[in-house]
Formats: structure tokens, C-alpha cells, sequence
């Protein structure tokens, strides 16, 4: 496992330990991952997650926010109806409200139930891709940017739970929430500017 990904996964561990919560992790089988990595075309900085972090059962509550993370076992069955069709092959084209194959689930709003995807399309040279949101239940999926990769993305959750174990997170009281957002916007800021421009944190 890489370096990004490896302080990234600490600072979120530390940040699940100074909050006194113990996310349940296992460590996804090598045969697994062969079959993510055929069917789902997941990237290898997000396969190497799976192998030594396996989200079974992994949360980040804060103010704004309830990010559930997906178990490895379970990504296949999140894919139905959005990258998989109803035989649990690869759709080929986006559907008719601009849902794309490409498009990877790999985490759910606890809150309002959208979806986080990776984009595996625009994978880099370190096997590394961008995780987006978009917005349920409407007429035509509109992402947006939540991290540049997921390595980063891992680390900005690390920093909304360390930020708000200084605030009420079952307070979801509009001035709460603006002072979440206005405490963790310079923090996600010195790791991933484009994500705070993007503004789904902040």
C-alpha cells in the first residue's frame, strides 16, 4: 500500500480513536478483489483499501453529514440498479437520468441516502480516481466533487471527525451545521482545494 493511501487511512483510525468509536474492519480475500477488480474495474489504490481496510462496519457522523462506508462483500449488490443491470453485468451506457457505468458506489449518506461513487474512468498513474455525490431522487444525477481521489477522500473524512468532536452531531440545527462547515473548509483546504471549491463539505 502506498504512502497517501497509508497516512490516510492512520489519520482517519486516529481520528475514529480520539472520538472514542471503533469502526469494525476486516481484511477483504484476494479472491474477492480479483472479482471487484474484473467486474467493477475498481482501481488498485481502492482495492489496496479493501485488502488492509475493509469497511464492514464504518461510519463518519458529524453535523452535515452520516458517511456509511460500503463493505467489499457488499459492493456488488450497491451496483444493482445504477452500474449493474438486473443480471449483474457491467451496463454498457449511462441511463436515462445520466447514471454511468463508470460510476462506482462505495458509500451512502446515512442522512439523506445519496450516493459516494468513484469514477473509475478517470483512474491516474498511481490507480487512484475521484469520488463524487450526487443528489437522489431526482430527475437527472448531477455530481459533484467530494475528493480528488480516494485517498484524499479517506483523509477528509479523517478531518470532519476530528473536527466535530467539538460540536453536537445530532444537533442539525442550521446554525450548527454553518459552523461545522465554516471550521472544516480551511482543513479540507490544505489537502484538496478543489474539494472545498466543489463545496459539497462546505
Amino acid at each position: 500500500m502506498d504512502s497517501d493511501l497509508t497516512e490516510s487511512i492512520s489519520a482517519l483510525k486516529q481520528a475514529f480513536d480520539k472520538a472514542g468509536q471503533a469502526p469494525q474492519l476486516g481484511l477483504a480475500s484476494p479472491e474477492l478483489l480479483d472479482r471487484l477488480k474484473e467486474k467493477l474495474r475498481l482501481p488498485r489504490r481502492y482495492r489496496s483499501f479493501l485488502k488492509t481496510c475493509d469497511p464492514i462496519d464504518v461510519e463518519v457522523a458529524t453535523p452535515t453529514e452520516r458517511v456509511r462506508l460500503i463493505a467489499g462483500a457488499d459492493l456488488e449488490r450497491e451496483q444493482d440498479g445504477y452500474a449493474l443491470d438486473a443480471g449483474g453485468e457491467l451496463i454498457g451506457a449511462p441511463t436515462e437520468s445520466g447514471w454511468r457505468p463508470e460510476w462506482i458506489i462505495i458509500a451512502h449518506s446515512g442522512l439523506l441516502g445519496d450516493p459516494y461513487f468513484l469514477d473509475v474512468s478517470r483512474a491516474d498513474a498511481e490507480g487512484d480516481c475521484p469520488v463524487y455525490t450526487a443528489m437522489s431522487g431526482t430527475d437527472a444525477w448531477q455530481p459533484k466533487l467530494c475528493a480528488s481521489t480516494f485517498a484524499m477522500f479517506v483523509r477528509i473524512l479523517a478531518i470532519n471527525l476530528e473536527v466535530a468532536r467539538d460540536f453536537d452531531i445530532d444537533d442539525y440545527d442550521a446554525d450548527n451545521e454553518r459552523v461545522f462547515r465554516e471550521a472544516v473548509a480551511p482543513r479540507i483546504r490544505e489537502y484538496d482545494p478543489a474539494a472545498v471549491k466543489a463545496g459539497h463539505w462546505t
